[in-house]
């Protein structure tokens, strides 16, 4: 944290590359990220979700991922890729009523190991746009830590956290809920989606992130203003 503030993201990213031992883990971080001074429209994102068994990356596990690319603040839906993930545990009922995925669909899923290094490859010079950052961050770096032994800077754009600064600016009491991603698109207008799936939250966080950069004029404002650390 304290280097990143001092020397930037770009420095911190150059000096994890010099330690990077795994090749995809170095692949990654040889593509420079966007500059957080260039204006959000012309910033490649790629919008990504990923289901769980629970909240706790250390315990729990990643259960499924889904994302797409957005270019020039359009979703490119021919990019979007979902995929369980084996995550070699029998799920509890209350995750199956949750994600609808069940021990035979996940035991048959793809190996963890083969879906990080398919999304550190795509998203390689890309910042993540998310719903909550703290669940795709702290499942991310475990991942990579655990497949890795190192987890690399991901700079990342959280749509909860740009409401929720919104919300707390109005000094007007609200619920938490008001902050849920199916809260926030009816607050825009925004058709209903089948929550809990990796790829439709994915591409719904998008079409948020849409509509809150238009409503609001910001095309034009640079990356730093959008940054969720």
């Amino acid at each position: 944290m304290i280097y990143r503030q001092l020397f930037g993201y770009q420095a911190l990213r150059k000096k994890q590359l010099n330690k990077a031992q795994h090749q995809v883990l170095k692949n990654y971080l040889a593509i420079p990220l966007p500059d957080k001074n260039t204006p959000i429209k012309d910033v490649p994102l790629l919008t990504l979700d990923f289901e769980t068994t629970g909240l706790d990356a250390k315990q729990d596990k990643l259960l499924s991922v889904g994302y797409c690319e957005v270019n020039q603040l359009k979703i490119t839906l021919a990019t979007s890729h979902h995929q369980i993930i084996n995550c070699q545990q029998a799920l509890a009922s209350e995750n199956v009523g949750i994600h609808h995925i069940t021990d035979q669909e996940q035991a048959r899923g793809e190996q963890l190991k083969h879906e990080i290094d398919r999304l550190l490859q795509l998203a390689s010079g890309k910042v993540l746009l998310v719903h909550y950052a703290k669940v795709e961050r702290t499942f991310l770096q475990q991942a990579c830590l655990e497949l890795y032994g190192q987890a690399p800077l991901f700079l990342f754009v959280d749509t909860l956290a740009l409401h929720k600064k919104c919300f707390d600016q109005k000094i007007i009491p609200y619920d938490p809920s008001q902050l849920r991603l199916s809260a926030l698109r009816d607050r825009y207008k925004l058709h209903n989606y089948h929550a809990h799936n990796a790829l439709s939250d994915a591409v719904a966080t998008a079409e948020l992130f849409q509509a809150y950069v238009y409503q609001n004029d910001l095309q034009d404002k640079p990356l730093k203003q959008f940054l969720s650390w």
